[in-house]
Order: C-alpha cells, then structure tokens, then sequence
C-alpha cells in the first residue's frame, strides 16, 4: 500500500479506542516498526495525537474522536456505475447545496422524484451512498447511487 493508504489505515485502527503495539501495527499494515513510528510523527504533524503507553504492554491509543472515511480504505471493493452522480453529490455537499433526483425504489419498479439535502457520502455494504435529507419524508435517509437515475445540482443552498 501507498504510504497515505498505510496512515488511513493505521489511523482507522487506532480510532477504535484499542490499544495496539507497535509490533501488531507493524504486521497489520505490512511494515517495518520504525515506519509505525514515522506514520505517528506525520499523524501529530497534521494536529491527530496519538498516545503512547510505555512498558511491556505499552502501545499507542487515540484519545480523539477522528472519522475516518471508510472511502478511502477500501475503494476497490465498492461498486459505482455513475462516477458523474458520486462527483456531483460531493460538489453538492462541499458547496452545502441542494439535489433534485430520480430515485428507483429497491426493486427498480418504482421511479420516485425527490429533493435532499447531501451531508455525506457513505458505503452501503459494497455500493456508495449519500446521506441525505430529504423534503418529502421530512427526515434524513440512505441513497444508493446507484439507483439514480437522474440528478441535477439546485441554486438553492442549505444550512
């Protein structure tokens, strides 16, 4: 894995709140322990500092709440069939801005049209997905993007 890679994972390991040594760590991400300790260095570089626990059953612990997006760590599992939706409903959630789309209902038989509100995108087993408020349930929901079949970015912004 790519020395990026390598730190998202040690991060998400760590994000669990269990202590691991750094000899586990090392076996887990297939690397020598001195790289664990160059990783640890560049995590507290960019303001995640990670505990160190001294002694024979010492290791290192995150005392931070750090949210580690799984897209990151696992692409090569996750299905997407419209790389163009996915890269919409990001700008649509970085620009904090409304979506209307055309939804399939689970068994593809029925077309629904709604407007959301995008929070985040998420893995839904192995399909992306986005969060998403949405008007007309009025409350938040999970939606397979893969199931859309059409969306188009609003003017209109959210809070």
């Amino acid at each position: 894995m790519s020395k990026i890679s390598n730190v998202l994972t040690m991060l998400e390991y760590l994000s669990s709140g269990r202590k691991y040594s750094i000899h586990e760590l090392a076996v887990k991400l297939e690397i020598s322990p001195r790289m664990v300790r160059v990783y640890k260095d560049e995590l507290e570089k960019a303001g995640i500092y990670i505990d160190t626990i001294k002694g024979p059953y010492g290791g290192y612990v995150l005392n931070q709440n750090i949210n580690v997006p799984k897209r990151f760590i696992t692409p090569n599992t996750i299905n997407l069939k419209n790389k163009d939706f996915f890269n919409l409903i990001n700008r649509a959630i970085k620009e904090k801005r409304k979506c209307f789309i055309e939804y399939y209902s689970k068994d593809l038989k029925e077309l629904s049209k709604r407007t959301i509100h995008p929070y985040d995108l998420i893995v839904l087993g192995n399909e992306w997905g986005v969060a998403a408020y949405c008007e007309v349930k009025e409350e938040i929901r999970h939606f397979y993007i893969n199931r859309i079949k059409s969306i188009k970015m609003l003017e209109n912004f959210y809070n």
